[in-house]
This record gives structure tokens, sequence and C-alpha cells, in this order.
């Protein structure tokens, strides 16, 4: 019996548009092979929203993807919007799809691929083997607590505040979702937090500990951020399974990204506890290449394999893509951003050319 899904596409802006074209191009093959349908809702968001209608959340954007089963968001942002108010900017409108959705953890895989490795800046055996998965908690923390703003003080000078703040609620449900994750993975949960100086880390470490009695096929394990930045480029593979907070996810996921040699090369899925989930890649919007079928649109594929994987439930259809995209790889085509010696670069719509090949033959 036929399957079929609603899912609202954001492309965003910068490469978006680009690389969300290939997206929805796999996904439609692979879903005629897997006898499902989609039907495809577009809406705007970011700069593009902005330009729009004024506003990088439009209301009936937000109204869309709770109607839907699954939202895919591409890419969003660019330096024509960096001087706006911050509650104008794009980053405003992501932050808020989040909140609205209530998608508090983010699953960022980072894992080298066999045929890419040389395409990271770390030593070969540094890297070799690497498969981690940071899970980060995505509406709390200093992203969303109060108060926050610029202030002046009583001498007239401005001051910039920013609060970070955590409830045991918060801590326990995206701790869970660890737990869980390093379950179905390898077993090993590190926590990361800056408990010697943060109250608020002292408070999250104290409730994962806690949390750890529950699953004792876990191995839990604490690193303070600092060292944790450290340890990724100096030793990735200790790690298994990674939980933190918003902020200290944000910079280490994109540390973790790095490992694996481009970023461009990374999908993520964010979920809440029921409703859809936001599935993206990790990269930026890439002003500076957008329209000119640079982009790598493999980030973008790759999302659209854990939204079928995470969000829908169609693990084979995720299998198919995923085999594409190693294929493609082993065939030597890339993208400039992870070209190497013998391999054959090929623009963005290529790319996609190729995957649809594959998909066909596999």
């Amino acid at each position: 019996m036929t399957q079929s899904y609603q899912i609202t596409l954001l492309p965003g802006d910068g490469i978006g548009p680009e690389i969300m074209a290939v997206a929805v191009d796999i996904l439609k093959v692979v879903g005629k092979q897997q006898d499902l349908t989609f039907e495809f809702n577009e809406a705007l968001i970011g700069g593009a929203a902005i330009e729009a209608v004024g506003d990088p959340l439009p209301k009936q954007t937000l109204d869309a993807c709770r109607q839907s089963d699954a939202v895919l968001l591409a890419a969003i942002g660019g330096y024509k919007w960096d001087t706006l108010p911050r509650h104008l900017r794009p980053e405003t409108g992501l932050l808020g799809l989040r909140a609205g959705l209530e998608l508090f953890a983010n699953l960022r895989p980072a894992q080298i691929l066999p045929q890419l490795i040389d395409a990271s800046s770390l030593k070969p055996e540094v890297v070799e083997g690497v498969d981690i998965m940071v899970v980060r908690e995505l509406t709390g923390g200093v992203y969303f607590g109060q108060p926050k703003g610029v202030f002046s003080t009583e001498t007239g000078e401005q001051r910039g505040v920013n609060t970070m703040a955590y409830t045991v609620a918060e801590i326990d449900r995206i701790g869970r979702v660890a737990f869980e994750t390093a379950q179905k993975r390898g077993g090993k949960l590190c926590s990361v937090d800056k408990a010697n100086v943060l109250e608020v880390s002292q408070l999250w470490r104290d409730r994962i500990t806690d949390l750890s009695s529950e699953y004792p096929d876990v191995e839990l394990s604490h690193l303070y951020v600092d060292n944790t930045a450290m340890q990724l480029v100096r030793w990735p593979k200790q790690f298994d399974t990674i939980v933190t907070s918003n902020l200290f996810g944000d910079i280490l996921s994109d540390i973790a990204a790095m490992l694996t040699g481009s970023i461009g090369m990374l999908p993520s899925a964010s979920l809440g506890a029921d409703g859809p989930g936001v599935f993206e890649p990790v990269h930026g919007s890439a002003p500076d290449i957008a329209g000119q079928d640079k982009a790598n649109p493999l980030a973008q594929v790759l999302s659209v394999a854990m939204m079928l994987r995470y969000g829908l439930d169609q693990p084979t259809a995720a299998d198919k893509i995923e085999s594409a995209v190693l294929t493609l790889l082993e065939q030597g085509y890339r993208t400039g951003d992870i070209q190497s010696p013998g391999t054959k670069v090929l623009g963005c719509q290529a790319i996609g050319e190729t995957l649809i090949q594959n998909l066909n033959q596999g």
C-alpha cells in the first residue's frame, strides 16, 4: 500500500534553493521505488522571508510546518542581513522554528567515510574509524534564557546580557534522548559541561549522573567543554555519543564536523517529543558561491535520509539514499570542497543526476 507524507520545504537563502532542488529530486525517485508519495509545500524562512514579508519566520510558515509530517530545511542567512536588528535576522527565524515546533533534541552525526579520509585536515590514523553522534539540547540554555539584551547601566554605559539557564525537566528530557541514542550505538555517552565554574553546569552534571542509573548498559563519562574541544582534535575515536547544552553543542558539533573533511557532508535532525522534526545540513548558506552550481548537495541529500529514517520510519528508503552517496564517492566524483587528487569535480546539479543514476541501478 502506498504511504503518503506531507513535507514542508524551506529552501531559505544562498545555496539553499540549489541543494534543495537536488534533495527533492532524490526523494521523488526513492519514493517511486519504495511506494511512497510526497506532497510538497514550499514556505519562506530566513532572509528570503525578510525580503518578501519583513519577518524571518512568517506565521504561515510555522503553521505549514506544524501541519506536515516532516520539515526539510536547506540553509539560511547571508551578509546582507547581518546588520539588521536581532529580532529581524535570519537566525532568529531558525530559533523561532525550533521553539515553535518544540524541537529540543538535535542529532548531529560526524562519521569518517573511508572515501573521504584524505579530505580531513588531521592525519588518517587520527580520524580513521571516527563515528560520533553529538546530541545537542536545542531550545534552552543561553540562546533562550532570560533576561537577555543590551541595557544601559546607571553610568550610561551599555552592557550586554545573556542568561544560561536550564530546568531539571529540560536536562532530563535531552539526557534520556542521549542515553537511548547511546544504547543504539556503541554504549558510551560523554556528557559535556563546565561544572567547575558554572552553576547551571553543576545541575546538568548532577541530573545526567542521576539518570545514568536507569541506563546501566551505557558507560557514562563527563568532560569539561574546553577539554572536549581539545580531545576531539587530539583523539576523536574515544567518543561515541556526546550530550551537551545548546551553546556547547553548537560549537562542538562544528568541530566534529570538520573531522570529516568538510562540513558540506553532514546532515542533522532536530526532534521533539512528538510532531514533525526538522532535517537540515549542518553547513551555512554559502552566499559567495550561490547560483554558481558549485554547492555540495550531499549533506542535504543525507538530511533526506535522516528524515526518512528518524522522521518517517522508512529505513529502507534511507539506506538506499546513503548507499547511492557512498557509490558516488567510490566512483570518484566530488564537489570542489571535498576534491582530492585523482577525483573528478562535478557541479551541484551533476552530483544530483549521478545520484539518481546510482539509485536506479542499485
